[in-house]
């Protein structure tokens, strides 16, 4: 090839050159998208989990509805009061009150208390128990399966399968949520983290049905309700509920339970 051949080479690919980063510059101009300032700074007080506890796509999508309007300051359940102090600060608002919560299993049917109906080979996921014949292998249809769907589901290594049942552990739990979502049995509910006791079973079953499938079962004899001095026990279907909001946390329902499936958290 020529010299002439190549200076006309190197010319048309530096004039390609310039006009790229012409056409480049021109279009970052263009369509240049200003970002919100306030956005930005929510997004980096926010704890970084993407675990979508929020109801929102992510931190991102949190910080984008925190910056219109859309979402409230304290709508992150990971970063606590302190995140929320920081976003309030940042947006120029009260924070308000945000009761810490966490995740609980209502359930104490572990492999000592709870009857199988036979034994179960195939893959441990909760959430194919529904094509299994008795919705998995417990006598108990409300039962904890103990297959780990809401261990997986955690981003927070805050729940673990110990003895057949799915526990909580109340420090590094961040109520996110996921677990709740995960469980096929509908088990896992988010309730305050200062709540005393808890009635640990989802059984709706009539007593001798309940007894005869778990030994740590509800069976709504009532008693705990009866002997409950700040009327916070109720029975509904042959199931015990608490109201946390009248609980003393006097344990007086806990004492009385035949069962003993009240439990102090």
């Amino acid at each position: 090839m020529s010299i002439t051949g190549i200076l006309s080479a190197a010319a048309v690919v530096g004039a390609v050159g310039i006009f790229v980063g012409l056409f480049l510059g021109v279009a970052g101009i263009r369509f240049h998208v200003e970002k919100d300032e306030k956005e930005e700074a929510v997004l980096a007080a926010l704890p970084g989990n993407n675990c979508g506890g929020c109801g929102y796509a992510g931190c991102s999508g949190l910080a984008a509805a925190i910056a219109k309007g859309e979402a409230p300051v304290n709508g992150c359940p990971v970063g606590g009061e302190a995140v929320s102090g920081r976003i309030a600060a940042i947006m120029g608002v009260e924070a308000g009150s945000q009761e810490r919560k966490v995740a609980f299993v209502a359930c104490m049917g572990d492999c000592e208390k709870a009857k199988e109906d036979y034994e179960y080979t195939g893959q441990h996921d909760c959430r194919i128990m529904a094509f299994v014949p008795g919705g998995g292998p417990k006598s108990c249809s409300s039962g904890c399966l103990g297959f780990g769907s809401c261990v997986e589901a955690c981003p927070f290594d805050a729940i673990h399968v110990v003895n057949g049942v799915a526990v909580v552990d109340k420090e590094k739990c961040k109520a996110c949520g996921k677990c709740v979502e995960a469980c096929p049995k509908h088990l896992i509910s988010l309730i305050p983290y200062k709540a005393e006791y808890v009635v640990a079973c989802s059984s709706s079953d009539k007593g001798p049905v309940t007894m005869k499938a778990c030994q740590a079962g509800c069976i709504g004899c009532g008693l705990c309700a009866r002997n409950c001095p700040a009327q916070a026990v109720t029975v509904t279907d042959f199931h015990a509920t608490i109201d946390q909001e009248k609980c003393t946390g006097c344990g007086t329902c806990a004492e009385k339970c035949p069962k003993k499936c009240i439990t102090r958290t």
